[in-house]
């Protein structure tokens, strides 16, 4: 087993209690203060991992002398492969200049966009060390998550997903019914994740914010938002930071979004952002740990795609568990986009055909969600 170490207090109390560093992995530390050279000096780092850590010259040699392995930093990056921890809204908006939506680019999040979209040109192969650079900090973004959702103290978080088009205006009524769902699931004990960007996933993760809140307190966000309808709008998240200037302390939820998608903005209602470089890991991943089922408001081919990725992992039982899917939209789901037919028809008489649901009533599609827990199946 592998003790993850990401603080010099937790390495200076893992070398005083076992006396030694088989199995740990230390990961993306500053290591050349007097602090970390003393706790490093006493033991051996036989069996131990170093991911990405600074050190000087002689605590390095000490490492390798003594049997551990070090993995290089990388340089000249606008992100840090290994991180340990998630993203936060406030990170990712770093550099950007209230009401001067040109100065994103100058942001954490644009500076990464911007260096993804210079490497991954269609046809052209990313170079080697660019590769290892994005796999590495996906794979961290995982290991940070599965922190998130199964703490070391307490019990894991009852994840639902929200999915939805990123086109959903905020002036839309779609937009204030996700909302509120969101917001009545928090109220029930779940924990909201959405794709992370506009749209219905922004009023996922705002619906969940809001849900320490009144409901006229949410509706009173969702006016203000409306007076900026779409992502592309000037003042977009000018609005945004007003709902929560006005509203500080609002609950978290979680944001899956990606820099293959980067043009579209992370709305600033998560707290928790894992954002990735790839969006197969993160479409695939975001289904998997929604283990309590999957809203989905109307989208076109990106949420029809993730309707049939989630039914497939439900068809082939392929994470042991058969979870709630809730198509939020009758009309929608039915004749606009007649996923909803097709979806049963697939299902047939599967486990998960009984856990279908198809509401147009905000109450209905919570209830569905509260009274069909997922089902533990073996792997068929």
């Amino acid at each position: 087993m592998t003790i993850e170490v990401e603080s010099i207090d937790e390495l200076r109390a893992r070398v005083a209690q076992a006396g030694h560093l088989r199995g740990v992995v230390v990961q993306g530390l500053d290591l050349t203060g007097d602090d970390a050279a003393q706790a490093l000096r006493a033991v051996s780092a036989e069996g131990a991992f170093f991911l990405g850590c600074r050190m000087t010259p002689p605590v390095e040699q000490r490492i390798r002398r003594t049997g551990g392995t070090v993995f290089p930093v990388f340089d000249n990056l606008p992100f840090n492969p290994y991180r340990a921890a998630l993203y936060t809204p406030e990170e990712l908006m770093r550099g950007y200049e209230r009401g001067r939506r040109e100065s994103l680019a100058a942001t954490i999040d644009g500076q990464i966009y911007a260096y993804f979209s210079a490497h991954h040109q269609p046809d052209v192969p990313v170079p080697v060390l660019v590769g290892l650079a994005c796999r590495i900090h996906d794979h961290a973004i995982d290991n940070a998550l599965h922190n998130l959702l199964y703490p070391a103290v307490g019990s894991p978080k009852r994840v639902v997903g929200v999915m939805g088009g990123h086109r959903l205006r905020r002036d839309a009524e779609a937009f204030g019914q996700v909302a509120r769902v969101a917001w009545r699931l928090v109220q029930q004990g779940y924990f909201i994740a959405s794709g992370g960007g506009p749209g219905a996933m922004e009023a996922a993760n705002l619906g969940a914010y809001m849900s320490v809140y009144s409901a006229a307190d949410l509706q009173a966000a969702l006016r203000a938002l409306a007076a900026q309808p779409h992502y592309t709008d000037p003042h977009y998240f000018e609005k945004a930071y007003e709902v929560r200037d006005a509203y500080p302390n609002g609950q978290a939820s979680l944001a899956i979004p990606t820099w293959f998608y980067g043009h579209e903005p992370t709305n600033l209602f998560s707290l928790h952002v894992a954002k990735y470089f790839a969006n197969s890991l993160r479409e695939d991943g975001l289904l998997a740990i929604a283990k309590h089922g999957v809203v989905y408001a109307p989208g076109s081919a990106g949420t029809v795609q993730e309707v049939f990725m989630d039914a497939a992992q439900n068809h082939y039982i392929t994470f042991g568990a058969v979870s709630p899917m809730v198509f939020l939209g009758t009309r929608y789901w039915t004749q606009e986009k007649p996923v909803y037919p097709l979806l049963t028809a697939l299902a047939g008489d599967r486990p998960y055909a009984t856990m279908l649901a198809l509401c147009d009533d905000e109450e209905a599609a919570v209830r569905f969600i509260v009274e069909h827990e997922p089902i533990n199946i073996s792997l068929l």
